[in-house]
């Protein structure tokens, strides 16, 4: 059976398994928001960087891409990888995916989704929202193994630029988050 993941942070574009496919569409009824806090990769546990999860969002849509998985052995293996990468993301979903924006049916249905839950209980790293300009500064000043948090941000908007679509890139976020970064650099 063939296996989907949705990817709409760094999965969009650092798969990091074999895929046989790559497909850019979007889910319907969710956002996508810097409310999870990752310790591990953009931050430490005592300055936790920021990086996207979804929340539920009635009449919105967050785009990204969605990877076909057809063999058995790498299907293992993506999910071991995506058991490590994703750890602090406490919530798996099988969602519909839509490719063209007028449609009313999926593309594909079932594809597989990792999601931080606001629940602090099962996933201690949620942030939760905060201002634009909090959220910016705490991307600006956070590092951790995997490099800079705001190095995840600017890859993010590159990456979503190149899905094609210029309205999915969160302008005012990125403009605030230049701005902060320029204050910072020149205190």
């Amino acid at each position: 059976m063939v296996m989907w993941v949705f990817g709409y942070g760094s999965l969009i574009w650092k798969a990091g398994f074999n895929f046989d496919e790559r497909v850019v569409g979007f889910i319907k009824d969710h956002r996508r928001v810097f409310y999870q806090g990752s310790t591990d990769h953009r931050g430490t546990p005592e300055f936790p960087g920021r990086t996207v999860t979804l929340e539920p969002a009635e009449g919105e849509v967050c785009w990204g891409a969605a990877y076909k998985i057809s063999k058995k052995e790498d299907q293992e293996i993506a999910l071991e990888h995506l058991e490590v990468r994703e750890k602090q993301y406490d919530k798996k979903a099988y969602l519909d995916f839509f490719t063209e924006p007028t449609a009313t049916t999926p593309a594909l249905s079932g594809v597989m989704v990792y999601i931080a839950s606001p629940d602090k209980k099962l996933n201690v790293n949620y942030l939760g929202p905060a201002s634009i300009e909090d959220i910016a500064k705490q991307i600006v000043q956070a590092k951790g193994p995997s490099g800079p948090n705001r190095e995840y941000l600017f890859k993010l908007e590159e990456a979503l630029l190149q899905l094609g679509n210029v309205n999915l890139v969160p302008h005012e976020f990125i403009l605030v988050m230049y701005a902060t970064l320029e204050q910072l650099l020149f205190l």
